[in-house]
């Protein structure tokens, strides 16, 4: 049986409709013991932030009667210690790290995380290191705070505000030591927050750009998403198996592309329905007006 049920209850539910406390499974309005935890509760969990749900094992009776369970012993306790991580990088190979590590030791940092890697690497391992040590650090009960020279060197923009996210998801602070956002920032504070809200107007600035150059290459007769796949033969067999209303998966299944580097695969669904969408459009302009 998974134990991720255990980690999950080390934590009262935060949900104002539930407030289950450490020890106890979650509850639905009419008193029922709910079938999954409350998203708010598991992704006080590190290793569960990013999970879809968290179901409920066998042994709390799902849809049985709630009742309070023994509380945890040392769930709710006081914070014990305070860890300050440390976190350094630079861009390329020849760039010394030095003066970000001496920043760290005078800050009193002991363990740092360093590496030499692109700002526009979507990897960064020693990054990845650190954020999992936060989380693991702060999930026993340790208060935790990563601490950054500056805060480019964790990433820009939509970088920065998805990182700041997941430190939140685990509840560890951040520090920087110099820069625009030199200070300690508490995960429940406003700079998480502003960061968190850049991230999703950032998302959305890129989505509608996109959109806006897809749109502007189609009227330019430009084709979307690299090379076409589609030939006549393919598009006769799609119209075909669309007037059976088949699924764009499944018509995508019983075609093959005959040219190109991915000739012999089946082209995906969103080929699919770009090649569709496309011929509907220009039948639409081909007939003559009423």
């Amino acid at each position: 049986m998974s134990d991720d049920f255990k980690r999950v209850e080390s934590h009262a539910c935060p949900m104002s409709t539930c407030s289950a406390p450490a020890g106890s499974p979650c509850r639905t309005g009419k008193g029922k013991v709910a079938i999954q935890y409350h998203t708010a509760r598991f992704r006080l969990v590190p290793q569960l932030a990013k999970a879809l749900n968290v179901p409920t094992p066998a042994v709390r009776k799902p849809g049985s009667v709630w009742t309070q369970l023994p509380r945890p012993a040392g769930a709710g306790t006081e914070l014990v210690g305070h860890v300050r991580l440390g976190y350094a990088r630079a861009s390329t190979a020849r760039q010394s790290l030095d003066s970000q590590l001496d920043s760290l030791a005078e800050a009193g940092v002991t363990r740092v995380f360093s590496e030499k890697i692109s700002t526009r690497a979507t990897q960064r391992p020693e990054l990845d290191k650190a954020v999992k040590l936060a989380g693991e650090l702060r999930a026993s009960g340790v208060r935790v705070t990563l601490v950054v020279h500056e805060h480019k060197r964790l990433g820009r923009g939509i970088e920065l505000a998805t990182l700041a996210e997941e430190l939140k998801a685990s509840d560890v602070g951040l520090q920087f030591l110099t820069g625009e956002l030199q200070g300690s920032h508490d995960p429940s504070g406003v700079v998480f927050t502003v960061l968190a809200a850049l991230s999703g107007m950032e998302r959305e600035y890129i989505r509608d750009r996109t959109l806006e150059g897809h749109e502007s290459a189609r009227k330019r007769g430009k084709t979307i998403g690299g090379a076409s796949v589609a030939n006549d033969a393919m598009l006769s067999m799609a119209l075909h198996l669309r007037s059976q209303e088949m699924s764009l998966r499944d018509i995508a299944a019983r075609l093959v592309i005959t040219t190109g580097k991915k000739k012999g695969q089946h082209p995906s669904p969103a080929t699919v329905m770009r090649m569709l969408r496309e011929h509907d459009e220009r039948t639409t302009t081909m007939e003559p007006a009423r």
